[in-house]
């Protein structure tokens, strides 16, 4: 195969402020294709869904552990103490998103996120000796800090890897290992519960010890085997590594990376569709979080006691895994997003209001299933949608940073919405949840009409500048 150059940054004659690599030869051999791209499918994958999981685990075990007693050991019951606890964890999780982000590449990938999962899992671990609710209120804090950085660097890496139309397979098959894994969660909390006595400890507090230590030991498996961008592995030949960074050039030509600077950040947060796609993260993130930190808790109130609630908790994420691989599948084989989102989010939305008013309680577990199956679709959906749509690494460094944190949002409505008071129907909480879902259709219509009619004026040549400064870029609807 032919050798590709890449250009200095910076380099004179350069037309763009996205460095390009030149190949002398287009064609590929097909074999050589597959083969490195399965490579870098299970080289790069199951190590970024692995740690990923124990950080959804270490922040959504919240619930399991008040229905475990935590709750009556250090009086959460007490007015909203519960959902304080469970919200404040996002306030710095929202703030320490983009500058997190833009340290990533001067820091370098795997001391940068060896250190986030080696700092989460103390504290999570920390978590199992609070001696009170402000105690616990603490240590949430913190792993709001340590974990804000780690999911939208993972989307930045993933997305620097692949050609923007078989993106969302890859981003799919992270979310449900994830996703799976982290489902295994009040399966796994029961468990560690059962040690209650044992040394003394509760067994909620067993249930923050175990996962943090497991967190802990993660971080040398972060250590070892997280991989880096692109033009920084170490586990591609040289011909393969040129092969990746051409193909990516080919298709959007972001694939070695700009300089970062305060302007052009902020010229990106101008933005409007950025702010958009972060906040239709935010009407996806919602359901996601109702089911992690309540379902738990609005199955007690349908009358199941503790350990039934627990392991009721887990068969909800099944569905989500056939039907997110399928989404996945069709949304990159006809390069289309939008109405992959809506149908699902209408799904989430029907499972949303059979919860509520349903008055038949088995007919409310089938809508945690029905919520959970639209919700795990549509969330790998908006990612691509957002991912696709964005040229640049500096861009994209804020794009993610910015949709994550604005999806967090999506925990603080969930944690505020869903008031002890209301138990244990939570019709207001499941309300606000069916209103996001009505949002996410006003922006999704927005930012489709808005990408149409670029890509109109472009194909009609009524543009004096490329879409997104790439000549032959075109959006993804």
């Amino acid at each position: 195969m032919p050798s590709t150059h890449l250009k200095e940054k910076g380099q004179p004659g350069s037309n763009s402020s996205i460095d390009k690599v030149e190949a002398a030869n287009n064609e590929v051999d097909p074999a050589f294709e597959r083969r490195t791209m399965l490579w870098i499918d299970i080289r790069i994958l199951p190590v970024l869904a692995l740690v990923y999981s124990f950080a959804l685990i270490d922040r959504i075990n919240l619930g399991a552990a008040y229905a475990a007693g935590m709750g009556t050991d250090l009086d959460l019951t007490v007015g909203a103490r519960y959902s304080l606890v469970a919200c404040l964890y996002f306030v710095p999780y929202i703030i320490f998103q983009l500058p997190g982000n833009l340290v990533l590449r001067r820091v370098g990938v795997r001391n940068w996120l060896t250190f986030l999962v080696v700092a989460w899992g103390a504290v999570q671990l920390g978590m199992g000796f609070s001696k009170n609710w402000i105690d616990l209120l603490i240590t949430r804090i913190w792993l709001g800090v340590f974990e804000a950085p780690f999911f939208p660097s993972l989307l930045w890496i993933i997305a620097a890897w692949y050609k923007r139309h078989e993106v969302q397979k890859r981003m799919a098959v992270f979310y449900l290992i994830s996703v799976t894994a982290s489902g295994l969660s009040p399966l796994l909390a029961y468990g560690l519960s059962l040690l209650g006595g044992k040394q003394g400890i509760a067994g909620w507090r067993w249930i923050f010890i175990v996962e943090g230590a497991i967190t802990l030991f993660l971080a040398i498996v972060c250590f070892l085997f997280i991989p880096a961008f692109p033009e920084e592995n170490n586990f591609l030949t040289k011909e393969q590594t040129e092969f990746v960074v051409r193909r990516v050039n080919e298709d959007r030509g972001d694939a070695l990376p700009d300089e970062i600077t305060f302007k052009k950040v902020l010229t990106h947060l101008s933005d409007w569709t950025l702010w958009a796609y972060g906040l239709m993260f935010m009407c996806t993130a919602m359901p996601n979080y109702v089911q992690s930190y309540f379902v738990p808790i609005i199955l007690t109130g349908m009358g199941y006691n503790k350990r039934d609630a627990l392991l009721r908790s887990a068969p909800p994420y099944g569905p989500s895994i056939p039907v997110t691989m399928l989404v996945a599948y069709l949304s990159d084989k006809y390069k289309h997003r939008g109405g992959f989102i809506a149908v699902l989010s209408l799904v989430c939305l029907i499972g949303c209001a059979i919860v509520a008013w349903h008055p038949n309680n088995n007919v409310r577990y089938f809508g945690c299933f029905l919520i959970n199956a639209g919700n795990s679709g549509t969330i790998p959906t908006v990612l691509a949608y957002s991912a696709n749509n964005v040229v640049s690494h500096s861009k994209r460094s804020v794009q993610t940073a910015l949709t994550v944190s604005l999806g967090a949002f999506g925990g603080i409505l969930a944690a505020t919405c869903f008031r002890s008071i209301d138990y244990p129907r939570y019709i207001p909480g499941l309300s606000a949840t069916l209103a996001s879902q009505g949002l996410l259709f006003v922006l999704l219509a927005a930012t489709t009409t808005r990408h149409y009619l670029k890509n109109k004026q472009m194909r009609e040549g009524k543009l004096s500048e490329p879409l997104e400064g790439t000549p032959g870029f075109y959006y993804t609807l």
